[in-house]
């Protein structure tokens, strides 16, 4: 049977422009397995592309994540070099006590303080990472007579080390003492001087109060 190819094309342009929904009732039976194609060919393409706009969607999201993750990545690394680079060396620079209590020593003359982690306001240095640390500081007096000088390296409440001088005869005492702690983030380490001792400093800076982080743990 030959197909009215006119009919044919205008059935074609009406599945096109109307849709799935047309009525193959009226048409020839090829006519209608070639509709049947067209329309099922159709809801394919309208189903790809429904799926490629999904895809799209979901690329977009996972790149915008990719970018955030990429961010916070760097600026963690950025935090992990900062807390990495920690060392300080602090001077009195004029004479202190005698107080009638122990003190904290504020060595306010910042000669260094890389990472920050020492505060000339408190004279406390605080651990910004869990590691192996190094600490020194060196006392100075030239009173002959009383008081004398005695400080402590501390460790939160904890004494490590100390220095002492006692009174005599000369005039220039100087001692120095050192030692390696391991702390926690947020560990503190100062320079405790006792009550009613005291410490000469001038411009010379006799008197410094020194830390570094060896290595993390």
């Amino acid at each position: 049977m030959r197909v009215n190819r006119r009919s044919l094309m205008l059935q074609l342009v009406l599945t096109l422009h109307l849709g799935t929904g047309t009525s193959l009732a009226v048409c020839q039976p090829d006519t209608c397995a070639l509709l049947s194609e067209v329309a099922a060919m159709r809801e394919k393409l309208a189903a790809l592309t429904q799926t490629q706009s999904t895809l799209e969607q979901n690329l977009s999201a996972m790149m915008q994540k990719m970018a955030t993750v990429e961010a916070n990545l760097q600026s963690y690394k950025s935090q992990a070099e900062d807390v990495s680079k920690m060392a300080f060396t602090a001077a009195l620079g004029s004479s202190v006590g005698p107080f009638e209590q122990d003190t904290p020593l504020k060595y306010q003359r910042i000669l260094s303080n890389i990472g920050s982690g020492y505060n000339p306001a408190t004279g406390i240095f605080t651990a910004m990472t869990r590691g192996l640390y190094y600490f020194s500081y060196t006392m100075y007096n030239n009173n002959s007579g009383q008081p004398n000088s005695v400080a402590s390296l501390m460790m939160n409440s904890q004494k490590v080390v100390s220095t002492w001088d006692t009174v005599g005869d000369d005039s220039q005492d100087s001692a120095t003492n050192a030692a390696v702690v391991q702390l926690e983030a947020g560990d503190s380490v100062f320079v405790k001087l006792y009550a009613n001792r005291v410490l000469y400093d001038d411009g010379y800076y006799y008197n410094t109060f020194s830390g570094f982080l060896l290595f993390t743990l």
